[in-house]
């Protein structure tokens, strides 16, 4: 059986912080950046734990900026 992996490149200075991605994420694979700002002034969504990532890519679907990109990776 093929093993599915994930991979999260979040555009930080388009995101706004909204924390829809981090709720939506079954695997808490994301976290709003607590100590950093982007440009705009607002905390960013992080991928605090990328090896958790399955690539549902639910937290692309729900960000209302189109922030997120999810790659799907299959290792066989």
């Amino acid at each position: 059986m093929p093993k599915i992996t994930g991979a999260v490149e979040i555009d930080r200075e388009r995101c706004k912080g909204c924390d829809l991605c981090v709720v939506a994420c079954p695997c808490s694979v994301l976290a709003l950046e607590t100590h950093d700002v982007n440009d705009r002034g607002y905390h960013y969504a992080a991928d605090v734990n990328a090896a958790a990532c399955i690539g549902c890519a639910a937290c692309a679907t729900v960000c209302p900026d189109g922030c997120i990109t999810v790659y799907r990776v299959v290792e066989k």
